[in-house]
């Protein structure tokens, strides 16, 4: 069982196909072997940081405190992600089976699932499997026989973007506005209700019970081998064929965009790309023979993110993406530090009244100094993403800012 996106809906299905065969042979290996085999994988969190999940789960399994918890990201609130959707309706058991796989390797008795509230088929998919799971030893005491207990529960997240920040999940999933909480204290030593906890995305889960069930050599031969695996990349905007697709992790922008997707809608000319989600740099022409990888794309100047492909042509306005961009980061904040508070409001009213025609040359000097004061300097990653977009949208297109600017309208109103 070597890929993820699989239509593999019932437990039957899933079963036959090889599932569950890696928490079989998790369960016949010691949590600190179990772990060893997450590491020789090289397994980095497919949540947009890329943490080593083997460090975290060994935090967690060496933290004093119990009962443990493995809690599951499924917020997926990044925009132009949609990838781990297909991951919970299609095949849900693997997200279910990389989650008892965790639970073994840190002794956790107990998981939650922070599903997107805005996921009604992920939530039904997911409860029907995990009474599927139940039924048949997967969850619940004793599994298969073992020493391990532990069982799985559903929580519908309320679209707040910042609950993809894990601390604010927590607080979340607690009960509590959902705010980044201070760390250290980190969730592998004192998370949900205080207790040493997991948290992992959907996708990582699932490589999890795949690296388990092929081993870590046969991991590590997909892709480059400082970032190995397969990954899902979710492509959206001005190409052919837009939707998720799985590809070894190192893949190449142009050929996400011109082999897998078929190359732009209409023929016509590539503008840029965000390559990880909003809150990842947008990269013009001269990144797209990039790997997408944790490592070249932050030597070509990006991030890898969540894998949120959003292809841009000739016809975008690259001051309208920036000015929307900034808008959902300002509704986003929780408030809580003053430069992501203040900061996301002035990106979008500087981003508006340039987009109107409005702006004047002091207005992309004061953008820059906006985001000087921002990044860097905001209590989460929210107020870094948004700093960091408007800076480079400004830095690749300034041609298309200084035409605003210049001409006193937005050249591309009406294309």
């Amino acid at each position: 069982m070597s890929s993820i996106l699989r239509d593999l809906p019932g437990i039957d299905a899933y079963t036959s196909s090889g599932g569950y065969g890696g928490l079989k042979k998790s369960l016949a290996l010691s949590p600190e072997d179990l772990i060893a085999e997450i590491k020789k994988a090289n397994l980095k969190g497919r949540g947009g940081a890329g943490f080593p999940t083997a460090m975290k789960w060994s935090f967690a399994a060496k933290a004093e405190g119990s009962p443990k918890y493995v809690v599951c990201n499924a917020d997926e609130g990044e925009p132009g992600t949609f990838k781990d959707k297909p991951i919970m309706e299609k095949n849900p058991h693997i997200l279910i089976e990389g989650m008892a796989i965790a639970a073994h390797a840190v002794g956790a008795s107990q998981g939650y699932v922070y599903i997107r509230g805005e996921y009604p088929e992920s939530f039904a998919a997911l409860e029907n499997a995990i009474m599927e799971a139940r039924e048949k030893g997967f969850l619940g005491n004793n599994i298969l026989g073992s020493t391990l207990s532990f069982d799985l529960h559903l929580h519908k997240g309320a679209g707040a973007y910042i609950c993809g920040e894990e601390t604010a999940l927590l607080d979340s999933l607690e009960g509590k506005r959902g705010i980044p909480r201070v760390k250290p204290p980190f969730p592998v030593v004192a998370g949900y209700m205080g207790k040493p906890t997991v948290v992992n995305n959907v996708e990582t889960f699932a490589c999890a019970s795949i690296i388990m069930d092929i081993g870590a050599g046969a991991f590590l031969s997909i892709g480059p081998k400082d970032s190995p695996g397969p990954k899902l990349f979710s492509i959206s905007g001005k190409v052919k064929n837009p939707g998720v697709y799985e590809v070894p992790m190192g893949t190449t922008l142009r050929e996400l965009i011109f082999h897998h997707c078929g190359g732009m809608l209409g023929e016509k000319k590539f503008k840029g790309v965000i390559p990880g989600g909003v809150s990842t740099p947008i990269v013009d022409e001269g990144g797209l023979d990039c790997p997408m990888d944790f490592i070249s794309m932050h030597d070509c100047g990006s991030m890898l993110g969540s894998g949120a492909v959003i292809v841009f042509d000739e016809d975008d306005c690259m001051v309208r993406a920036s000015a929307r961009t900034a808008e959902f980061f300002e509704h986003e904040s929780c408030g809580k530090c003053t430069p992501c508070r203040e900061g996301t409001g002035w990106l979008r009213a500087i981003l508006y009244r340039i987009e109107r025609g409005q702006g004047n040359e002091r207005d992309l000097d004061m953008l820059e100094e906006v985001a000087d004061n921002m990044q860097g300097k905001c209590f989460c990653a929210l107020g870094d993403g948004a700093a960091m977009a408007a800076r480079q949208f400004l830095l690749k297109y300034r041609a298309d800012f200084e035409a605003h600017v210049n001409g006193g309208r937005c050249p591309f109103e009406g294309r």
